[in-house]
This record gives structure tokens, C-alpha cells and sequence, in this order.
């Protein structure tokens, strides 16, 4: 019964190993909102980055539910700041593509907002009602309000290959108070509640506003989890040398265009000989020791950084692929 436990238990292990290692690795841009720009302004008092905003928060969802790996937002405002990325570009699959294949995932995701704002309506119960009764005996009517939030995001997944649409999906949000504006009971917030608003505080989130985004993001989310069957496993064959040398560092001469990207783990080997064709003089094959592993911490276009473990490298050592 424990060795049935022990064999279960390494299953259960490597199951774990083999799933993280199939997840399609991802990128989301800020969302375009161009379409909604006025509304953001009059709502916000000033322009917000809602397109930004509704990012994070769906980030934040993909990375809860474990069906993608997603770039974390430091190396991509990196590549953005590099490549000079322009608003006017967050939704254009033809970029997105570019900036993935810097990047080095899978797919990238881009969207829309197309809703974003309010439907109030003011329900009046005048001196009318009852036959005249308030009417007749001077009392004024009784005003009724309703705030209704109103969110509405499409996403596309782009391969970085070809800028291919791979799925589309989308999300709605709606949420409802008497007596309450968009922000909060107090109004509809003002200058105060513009510039840097965070979308994804406690404080948005328990707004009317914030729970109709939370909700449309949620259902994104979920959507795009979906779809995850829809992108291309890629292998890469990742064939370079050390370039640098420094304690447990390296640098290596080859990076996000040889398909590296950050955690990667790769082998580093050394050549000892090589056999040869006798007729032709043409390599066969080369036998190689492996010395250490490393781990890309860095990566640009065409090198990368990351952390060594194992027996001394030297510049010129190979870089591959673990098996």
C-alpha cells in the first residue's frame, strides 16, 4: 500500500511538472479606449488609463486561474519603452506580433473597450398620483435615482508568428444602485478622482463603476481560458554560446529572437571532439560534456542574462536546450 502511495504521489509529481511546462506562455497590452475617451473624461473629471487599468485586472485573473503564464508587467513596459509603443498601437495585431516575438511567448493579447459609462435614470412621482391627492394638499413629489454602470471589453489572441487572430472573446459588466453615482454615494467623483485612479484597488472595486468592470473582466477571463486550446505549442531549438563570464553570471549570445525568454532553464555543454565524415570531412556529430544549467533572468533581442550553477563555464562554452 505505500509503494501504491509512493508510485501515486510521483505520478501526481510529474503530471504537475508536464502541466506547467504545456501552459502557452502570454502577453496583455494595455486595452485600447479610444472609443470611450469622452466618457472616461466626464466621468473620471480627467483622462484615466482605463485601457490600462482593465490589463492589470486581467492579468491578475489569468494568473489566479493557472491556465497561462503570463510576461510579468516589468519586461514588457521594457520592450514597449524600447520599441517607442504609441497608444495609437494597442490594438494592432501586426505590432502585437513584432512585440511578441521580442518577448518570447506564445501569443499576445489585445483588446477593446467598447462600453464604459453610465445609463442614470430619474423616476419622478409627482402631485398626480392618488387622484390629485398630493396635488391637492400641497405635497411636493418624491424623485427617484438609479445609477446603472455599464462595461463592455473585446480581447484578441494574436499569434506572434504571422500576426494570425488565433480566438476573440469578450466580456459584459452591469451593476445597479438607488441613490448612488457611478463613484460612490457621494457623486460621480470629480478632478480628484482622475489621474492616476487605481483600477485595481478595494476602493474602485466596491464602486458601482468598479464592480460592472471587475465583472466584464471576470467574464473575459474565463472566455480566454477558454480558447487556450487555440494557440500553437512552439519548440524551440536553442543553440548559442556564453558570451560573458562574471561569478554566476552569464551572458549569452542569444535572446528573444532565438526564441529565450525570462525563466527558461538551458543547458550549458562543452565541446571535447568532434567525428567526422572520413570521405567528406563533414561534422557528424560533436561530443559534449555538460557542465551546468542556466536560468534567463534577462533577455533583449540578442542576448540574455541569467544565473549559473554547475562547474566552471568559459566564454565560447555551447548554450542549448535541456533535453
Amino acid at each position: 500500500m505505500l509503494r501504491f502511495a509512493a508510485i501515486l504521489l510521483v505520478f501526481v509529481t510529474v503530471a504537475g511538472d508536464l502541466s506547467a511546462q504545456q501552459k502557452k506562455r502570454v502577453a496583455v497590452l494595455n486595452f485600447d479606449y479610444a472609443t470611450v475617451h469622452s466618457s472616461v473624461a466626464s466621468i473620471f473629471g480627467s483622462d484615466v488609463d482605463v485601457g490600462k487599468g482593465v490589463a492589470d485586472l486581467l492579468v491578475d485573473d489569468l494568473v489566479k486561474s493557472g491556465v497561462y503564464s503570463v510576461i510579468e508587467r516589468k519586461a514588457l513596459d521594457k520592450i514597449l519603452a524600447e520599441q517607442n509603443f504609441s497608444n495609437s498601437d494597442r490594438a494592432n495585431p501586426q505590432t502585437a506580433a513584432r512585440l511578441g516575438q521580442l518577448l518570447g511567448v506564445d501569443a499576445i493579447v489585445i483588446g477593446s473597450i467598447t462600453q464604459f459609462g453610465r445609463d442614470d435614470k430619474a423616476t419622478n412621482v409627482g402631485g398626480g398620483v392618488l387622484g390629485g391627492f398630493g396635488s391637492k394638499y400641497g405635497i411636493g413629489g418624491v424623485s427617484k435615482r438609479q445609477s446603472k454602470a455599464a462595461v463592455g471589453i473585446t480581447a484578441r489572441v494574436v499569434s506572434v508568428e504571422t500576426g494570425e487572430i488565433l480566438a476573440v472573446a469578450e466580456g459584459k459588466g452591469e451593476s445597479t444602485r438607488s441613490g448612488a453615482g457611478l463613484l460612490g454615494a457621494g457623486g460621480a467623483g470629480g478632478t480628484a478622482a482622475g489621474g492616476g485612479y487605481d483600477m485595481t484597488s478595494k476602493n474602485f472595486a466596491g464602486t458601482i463603476l468598479g464592480e460592472a468592470v471587475n465583472q466584464a473582466v471576470a467574464m473575459l477571463a474565463r472566455n480566454l481560458d477558454q480558447n487556450a486550446a487555440r494557440l500553437p505549442s512552439r519548440k524551440i531549438a536553442v543553440d548559442g554560446l556564453v558570451a560573458d563570464v562574471s561569478g554566476n553570471t552569464l551572458t549569452l549570445n542569444v535572446g528573444s529572437k532565438a526564441g529565450v525568454k525570462v525563466g527558461d532553464r538551458l543547458q550549458i555543454r562543452r565541446p571535447i571532439r568532434e567525428i567526422k565524415d572520413p570521405a567528406t570531412g563533414k561534422v557528424l556529430r560533436r561530443v559534449e560534456d555538460k557542465l551546468g544549467e542556466i536560468t534567463i533572468s534577462e533577455v533583449d533581442e540578442n542576448s540574455s542574462v541569467g544565473t549559473y550553477a554547475g562547474a566552471a563555464p568559459k566564454v565560447g562554452d555551447r548554450v542549448a536546450a535541456l533535453p
